[in-house]
């Protein structure tokens, strides 16, 4: 269920913000929301694998206060991050 080095390091490369970069809030919610994709098609086969749901919705919660935290921080960077991942907020 984990994502992939390939899936990951892709997902760092689009959404760093330098050269250095692998923990921006960007970085962080572009993986947690590919995660919580993943996690959603595994529940479309496994209805009842109720604690993988308290996983996916402790997740769901974390990229929320990311969200929330880089909302503070840059609204800028906040509305393209959930325009490009195209997250409904």
């Amino acid at each position: 269920m984990a994502l992939l080095a390939d899936q990951k390091t892709e997902l760092i490369s689009k959404y760093r913000i330098n050269k250095q970069d692998v923990g921006s809030p960007e970085v962080q919610v572009a993986i947690l929301s590919q995660r919580i994709l993943q996690l959603n098609d595994h529940f479309k086969a496994n209805k009842k694998d109720h604690s993988s749901r308290r996983g996916l919705l402790c997740m769901v919660a974390r990229r929320r206060r990311l969200l929330k935290y880089l909302k503070s921080r840059s609204a800028e960077r906040y509305t393209t991050l959930i325009a490009s991942l195209g997250i409904r907020r």
